[in-house]
């Protein structure tokens, strides 16, 4: 244990930044707003360069150019770029810089050679270039410290000396204290003043949660301070990493899962206070943010996303982001499905034309699993196969499927569905169907589990999910 301590020191001390004081704060000369970056980059000569910015969750190239024989090159931006762009030359190791409005020089080698490259001029990326390079050392010796700490409380081989302890404790703040005091002085009207701590906790995410969980409920604060309607956020990179790194946080806070819906629905609340008074931001968010939550499958906290953005009144959300939340709200857990008549062209195996049922409601089975899908659809190609291998057992447990084909033309569904051994039906209207508009699908596949008064039980993302519903409810 001594050695690895030793080790551990040692380390911290070959690594370890020297106290940094930030250059030329006093001196913040107002500069003109030309908006140039230049430079010379040696070994880029007569390749392609560009600078590209972002606007939420998309980029966009803002100019490129060829970087000339001697390494030379030029590009602009203008006042709309304001925020965080990166420039990109064909070696795709991208170099990241503060449009503030001020003319920026770089120079060095290459871009992935980022050892050699140096900001000469501009005086915002000098400090988010000087943050950049002390601020990870810094986080590396808090982890250390952090470690030893634990070490020296948690271990009675060590927990009687209270030396090293106090030592640890004040090093740890010294560390701190530097770090907020580097922030603490960039002037209050310049760009790296809001995007350095908003990058700072946005990317200490994986940290916090793994080895700094008291530090938890106050990153969580953090993010619900965040305004998603603030252009400094949507220009600066970090609008993506925000969204998902909060909810991230929340679902890996160690709390029940209780617990971390209700969590959920507090940063809900938060985000959409302020997203209220911008509907385009407002449908980008929730755009984004509802496809996130399905996707980790935290459908509880789907469908109160949902469910509030429906229920604000004066904001208007666009037409196929409507339709995907209005499922929720009409065709959420505990509501009642429409009945839906057979009609069209109807497929099953184990009935003929004397007993195949006309509806919904004429099937005698306890459970019904409703599949909406399609031969063009690749997920489909995969799934409802799926489907088909499990049925016999479903089958068996009384729980009977209807495939609901959105397929246009008779042969391609004929061919997608002949070995299929449960009902299908397809009126081959694909997304003017009444059948698929009764149930608000935006989507394929999508699956209801119902029972036998068309109650909705659970609205399934997988073939898996609804398989273990049928071991855990039913088989046991």
């Amino acid at each position: 244990m001594k050695k690895l301590i030793i080790l551990i020191l040692l380390a911290l001390i070959s690594c370890y930044p020297k106290k940094s004081n930030l250059k030329d704060l006093s001196n913040n000369e107002n500069v003109s707003y030309s908006q140039s970056i230049s430079g010379n980059l040696k070994k880029l000569s007569g390749q392609s360069i560009k600078l590209e910015g972002f606007n939420g969750l998309k980029t966009y190239t803002i100019s490129s150019t060829t970087i000339d024989e001697n390494g030379n090159f030029k590009l602009s931006y203008s006042k709309s770029d304001y925020g965080v762009g990166y420039l990109i030359s064909n070696d795709k190791n991208p170099l990241f810089v503060i449009l503030s409005g001020e003319d920026i020089e770089i120079n060095g080698v290459a871009l992935s050679y980022k050892e050699t490259i140096k900001i000469t001029k501009g005086q915002e990326n000098q400090w988010f270039e000087q943050y950049a390079q002390e601020h990870p050392k810094r986080e590396q010796a808090l982890s250390a410290w952090i470690y030893l700490e634990k070490v020296y409380t948690s271990d009675s081989l060590f927990s009687e000396q209270k030396a090293p302890n106090q030592t640890i404790k004040k090093e740890k703040q010294r560390i701190r204290s530097e770090d907020s005091t580097f922030l603490a002085q960039l002037p209050k009207d310049s760009y790296v003043s809001w995007f350095l701590p908003t990058r700072k906790f946005v990317s200490s995410v994986s940290t916090v949660a793994q080895h700094r969980t008291e530090e938890i409920p106050s990153t969580i604060m953090s993010f619900r301070a965040l305004d998603y309607a603030d252009q400094r956020l949507y220009k600066s990179g970090l609008f993506k990493d925000a969204i998902e790194s909060h909810f991230w946080l929340l679902e890996n806070s160690g709390k029940s899962l209780d617990s971390v819906f209700v969590e959920m629905q507090r940063s809900i609340d938060a985000m959409l206070e302020k997203l209220i008074i911008n509907e385009e931001r407002l449908n980008e968010v929730t755009d984004y943010l509802f496809d996130l939550l399905e996707r980790h499958s935290l459908f509880q906290a789907s469908e109160y996303l949902a469910l509030k953005v429906l229920n604000e009144v004066g904001c208007t959300i666009n037409n196929d982001l409507a339709k995907q939340l209005e499922t929720y709200r009409a065709m959420k857990k505990g509501n009642t499905a429409p009945d839906i008549v057979f009609t069209g062209d109807n497929f099953a195996p184990g009935y003929n034309s004397e007993n195949f049922p006309k509806k919904l409601s004429d099937l005698t089975s306890k459970y019904t699993l409703v599949v909406f899908g399609a031969s063009w659809c690749p997920t489909c190609a995969e799934e409802i196969p799926e489907i088909a291998k499990h049925y016999q057992k479903w089958r068996e447990n009384d729980v009977e499927v209807v495939f609901i084909s959105l397929d246009e033309g008779q042969d391609a569904y004929r061919n997608f569905v002949k070995e299929f051994p449960f009902i299908s039906v397809c009126d081959y209207q694909k997304w003017d169907s009444p059948i698929v508009n009764d149930y608000y699908v935006f989507g394929t596949p999508t699956m209801f589990l119902l029972d036998n008064k068309r109650e909705i039980l659970l609205r399934p993302n997988s073939v898996n999910q609804v398989d273990t519903w049928v071991d855990w409810f039913i088989i046991k």
